[in-house]
């Protein structure tokens, strides 16, 4: 059985990335970290999230050695574990999106020496749609449009979302566009007519949807859209589970769920 600590342990993903991890038989949940103002510190994680006393209480250090960490929690927490990570050789599965430009240089030189999968979403489906319009980028010409619209809970701070952001990337690598400048964030205005080589943002935030994506192209005559719904958190919860299970064995370096899956 594999060590685990899981950091924003409280959240909804950290949550269920305990239910789930200690409900499997590759972890041992050992450690579940909040920050240090959080009002259920010292309490036992399993009665927090609902599977009984496991006798692992939520705390906002780690004293334990464990085999891997997965982190879902804010970007300034992700900064303090990345330093954490990097100095006990503790690999790390980072799932925390709205990092800042420094913030993902220091996951990068922190990956020079602990493996770090990081990634804006880790199903396999939305992971699949990441790899199709890439390709779909590339087959298609300019004369198609192109936007992406996301729709998430009321609770989601960052907008918008990682995976938008990813697939929104993905896109803009296959048609070798400049990112993000090529982005469009909302339409506001009497003059807003498309401009060519762009990709249209929008983000959506209601009531406790759980995720979803769309990337539409578009020219006269015809739409093609690719489109995911996640029904639940715990299709990201498995890929991260998948994720620390893999990462503990590699070498140092930064990964994705691309290499995670086999894409």
């Amino acid at each position: 059985m594999l060590k685990l600590a899981v950091t924003g342990a409280s959240g909804r993903m950290g949550q269920r990335i305990v239910a789930l991890g200690h409900a499997g038989d590759v972890f041992d949940v050992e450690a579940a970290l909040e920050h240090e103002a959080h009002e259920q510190l010292g309490q036992d994680i399993g009665t927090i999230v609902g599977v009984g006393p496991m006798g692992i209480h939520l705390e906002h250090q780690i004293n334990k050695k464990v085999d891997a960490m997965i982190d879902f929690s804010l970007p300034h927490s992700t900064e303090c574990w990345l330093k954490y990570c990097g100095e006990h050789k503790i690999p790390l599965v980072v799932g925390t999106t709205g990092l800042s430009d420094e913030q993902v240089e220091l996951l990068d030189e922190t990956a020079k020496s602990i493996p770090i999968v990081f990634a804006a979403n880790m199903s396999l489906g939305v992971n699949l749609v990441f790899k199709l319009v890439n390709q779909v980028a590339k087959i298609l010409d300019d004369a198609y449009d192109i936007e992406v619209d996301e729709t998430h809970h009321r609770f989601k701070r960052d907008a918008p979302s990682g995976t938008a952001m990813e697939i929104a990337r993905q896109i803009a690598d296959g048609k070798d566009w400049p990112f993000p400048d090529c982005l469009v964030h909302g339409r506001e205005g009497g003059d807003c007519l498309r401009e060519e080589k762009t990709i249209g943002m929008h983000a959506i935030r209601a009531g406790d949807t759980v995720g979803i994506h769309n990337a539409t192209f578009s020219t006269l005559g015809e739409t093609i859209t690719l489109h995911h719904t996640a029904h639940s958190r715990d299709t990201f919860v498995r890929g991260a589970l998948h994720a620390a299970q893999w990462v503990a064995s590699q070498k140092p370096g930064r990964y994705s769920m691309f290499d995670v899956l086999g894409l």
